[in-house]
């Protein structure tokens, strides 16, 4: 009886604090701090080299776009998002398997955010949202896996390339997945990532304007492009 109270009350705390972080997430009074955690997926010399040349500057495009849009949509903060670059990580988040079903992803989602919670989290400054970064040689992995945010945790998993001409839509990435933690779905057809109709154009009338922003590039090679 004992054990299964104990259980009850973590499972409340864990949904009481799952409210929280989404309900103050979404409230955009005030800025969110995202911390970003390079990682290399592979031990190749050039991932090495490109995460040694990573600063802060490096996603200050990140926070400048979503400036341009809590201006557009008349957000009460004029600054929805501030990165943070955080120190390199030297251990990778669990992957969930391409064919997990509704249990192992359920199962992966604990895994992934107790990694989180032992790897991360312990800065001195906020952190609202945490996305871990996970850069790869084009060379050795010429197309990437899937990236994730989840609303729950506020946490990212994203895979990049670790190429300097890549920076942009790396960047178009993190900023994708940034905005599934705080609740975006996607906007595009999972089959063909065409735009889905209507709130999958750019504007009324558009034909097939899906930007890279609005995420037909997971899973994508190097040098892809906007689709």
């Amino acid at each position: 009886m004992v054990r299964v109270l104990i259980l009850l009350l973590i499972l409340l705390v864990v949904a009481a604090t799952t409210w929280q972080e989404q309900y103050l997430s979404t409230r955009w009074h005030d800025p969110l701090y995202v911390a970003i955690y390079p990682i290399a997926a592979d031990d190749s010399p050039v991932t090495r080299a490109y995460l040694a040349t990573l600063d802060a500057e490096r996603f200050k495009p990140i926070d400048r776009f979503f400036a341009r849009e809590a201006e557009r949509y008349h957000l009460d903060t004029h600054e929805p998002f501030r990165t943070r670059l955080r120190t390199e990580l030297h251990d990778r988040p669990p992957q969930r398997a391409a064919d997990a079903g509704m249990l192992a992803t359920a199962l992966w989602s604990l895994r992934l955010r107790y990694w989180a919670w032992r790897f991360s989290g312990h800065a001195r400054d906020p952190e609202d949202i945490r996305m871990f970064v996970l850069y790869h040689d084009p060379a050795l992995t010429p197309t990437v896996p899937h990236s994730l945010g989840l609303m729950k945790g506020l946490i990212g998993v994203v895979y990049t390339f670790a190429a300097p001409e890549m920076n942009g839509e790396n960047d178009v990435v993190i900023a994708h997945e940034l905005l599934h933690t705080v609740g975006a779905t996607d906007k595009y057809d999972f089959v063909d990532d065409a735009p889905r109709f209507p709130d999958g154009l750019r504007r009324s009338g558009a034909k097939a304007a899906v930007s890279a922003a609005d995420g037909g590039i997971n899973g994508r090679a190097p040098h892809a492009g906007a689709r």
